[in-house]
């Protein structure tokens, strides 16, 4: 490849020096679909910022069919949802509508609280339709927990594409391999998806202090090791990490900056102190929050 760094994998056969832990995620059944969660694990809650990872479907549904997230509302955190497959109507107590489709990036930043719900839309569930995505969480830095609340689309002819023969990088947010996407982050960090056709090679930029590999779907080898999809593999900080693609290989690579302080973690609310998800609970229980225009339902606060 011509535009990044490519080598033969390092290390001995049988054994990945640079890998620091391998998560495998949690299957859930949402009623008919799917969801894998890999993040938080009792191994690691986060990778840099990333402190959420959910790996949805792929579903397939029938004509009248298809996902209904009623309202329900976060804290303290950024909700990044990336489609491979499907459509999703987003809407949020700031008056958001917004499909989202394949390569297209929905941020929304919660901050000191926020209302969403995701839905598919009237039109699509008019047939069959399909699903298949990642729908990630950014925990808030220090200092930024209460940020006011925003939403940000951007569709994929504004996410930095790199390509080659044979493989495909888009920088979903962050920057990598010298690129920089356009949604503007809390803090430093990395995400993109990357495409490898059967042998082709890439490296890892070591320049992020926390780094990961989702594999989706192929097989990629990393210093004689293979390793099959479905699984997060956790970088040890400090080398670059070639890997090649044994197969048609899907995955996606995320990080960055290691957030300051701990964080606690309770249904959908991120924070760094107890006694605030206590009030978000008391908020949302007493209807405090801001409801989302044209969506009259919600979620209950769980027991």
């Amino acid at each position: 490849m011509s535009w990044l760094p490519a080598e033969e994998p390092a290390g001995e056969p049988g054994g990945c020096p640079a890998l620091e832990a391998e998560l495998v995620p949690r299957a859930r059944d949402l009623g008919g679909f799917e969801v894998r969660r890999v993040l938080p694990a009792a191994r690691r809650q986060m990778v840099g910022p990333f402190i959420f990872f959910d790996q949805m479907g792929p579903a397939a549904f029938e004509a009248g069919e298809g996902i209904d997230v009623r309202p329900h509302p976060h804290i303290g955190l950024a909700t990044v949802t990336y489609l491979f497959d499907g459509e999703l109507m987003h809407r949020d107590s700031l008056g958001s509508v917004q499909p989202i489709r394949p390569g297209e990036l929905n941020w929304m930043t919660a901050g000191r609280g926020i209302v969403h719900s995701e839905r598919t839309p009237a039109a699509v569930r008019s047939g069959p339709s399909r699903l298949a995505g990642i729908q990630s969480w950014v925990a808030l830095p220090d200092g930024q927990e209460d940020s006011a609340p925003a939403f940000v689309h951007h569709g994929s002819d504004e996410l930095p594409l790199l390509a080659d023969d044979d493989a495909r990088v888009r920088v979903i947010a962050g920057t990598l391999y010298g690129e920089r996407a356009p949604v503007v982050t809390a803090s430093g960090l990395f995400y993109a998806e990357v495409h490898l056709d059967p042998g082709a090679s890439l490296v890892l930029p070591a320049e992020h202090e926390e780094r990961a590999m989702y594999l989706v779907a192929g097989e990629i080898e990393i210093a004689g090791e293979v390793f099959t999809p479905g699984r997060m593999l956790l970088f040890r900080p400090g080398d670059a990490v070639p890997f090649r693609a044994r197969s048609a290989a899907h995955a996606m690579l995320l990080g960055g900056e290691a957030i300051a302080s701990p964080r606690f973690i309770w249904w959908n609310f991120v924070a760094s102190s107890r006694e605030r998800i206590e009030q978000a609970k008391a908020d949302w229980r007493a209807g405090r929050f801001d409801p989302v225009p044209g969506d009259d339902e919600f979620i209950p606060l769980p027991e």
